[in-house]
């Protein structure tokens, strides 16, 4: 299991959006906790200790420490400001020890495929079970020396240990291809150049024209 990420987290009483905005000009965002049954339980978390805790890894396991008491949870919907990128509101899901969850991972490319083609990301994420406390931030896919045509699909991959994936096997991950070169990227005759030796025969002829008169 990674470290332990902790983070302190306080009830709060007030809701709305006066209240949330009231927070997080106190450096607070507000959360939601919930799962297994249990009522939902409204807290405030330190915003930039969110913010570095969940960073680059939407499916980080954290552990709540809510007056002294702590509780797992998994981060399941993260909104952001569209302009600061700021955290404004976290729902998390309780999670215990042995547990699996489903979540979606980041598909991660490794390897060059063979000289002349290029890869082609298809999915973006893949969904798999893991456990709770072993969640994978990645699935990489090698690409080294694939060739022209080469379909990467799930069920090319291993899953990471532990983990199952839920995607339909068949589903496309990568593709590798050569890239084709567009009709209108080929070399021909230049309109510019076919007036430019239009115009020399005009001024020849003219010039000839000139000398018989």
């Amino acid at each position: 299991m990674a470290d332990k990420i902790l983070l302190s987290a306080a009830a709060r009483n007030e809701f709305g959006k006066g209240a949330s905005r009231r927070l997080r000009r106190d450096g607070q965002i507000p959360v939601v906790l919930y799962g297994h049954g249990a009522d939902p339980q409204h807290l405030s978390l330190d915003a930039h200790a969110t913010f570095l805790a969940l960073r680059g890894n939407a499916n980080a396991l954290v552990t709540l420490d809510i007056d002294g008491k702590e509780q797992m949870a998994l981060p399941k919907d993260i909104q952001v400001d569209a302009v600061s990128r700021a955290i404004e509101h976290v729902d998390f899901i309780i999670v215990r020890a042995g547990e699996k969850v489903t979540v979606d991972v980041t598909v991660l490319v490794e390897g060059e495929s063979a000289p002349g083609t290029i890869h082609t990301v298809e999915a973006q994420t893949l969904s798999l079970t893991a456990p709770a406390t072993r969640i994978p931030e990645s699935v990489t896919v090698s690409v080294e020396g694939l060739e022209d045509g080469t379909v990467v699909r799930v069920e090319d991959l291993t899953a990471p240990e532990g983990s199952e994936f839920q995607d339909d096997p068949e589903t496309s991950v990568v593709v590798i291809a050569t890239p084709r070169v567009a009709e209108e990227d080929l070399e021909t005759p230049t309109a510019e150049g076919e007036e430019g030796e239009s115009g020399e025969a005009a001024e020849s002829d003219e010039a000839e024209s000139s000398g018989d008169e």
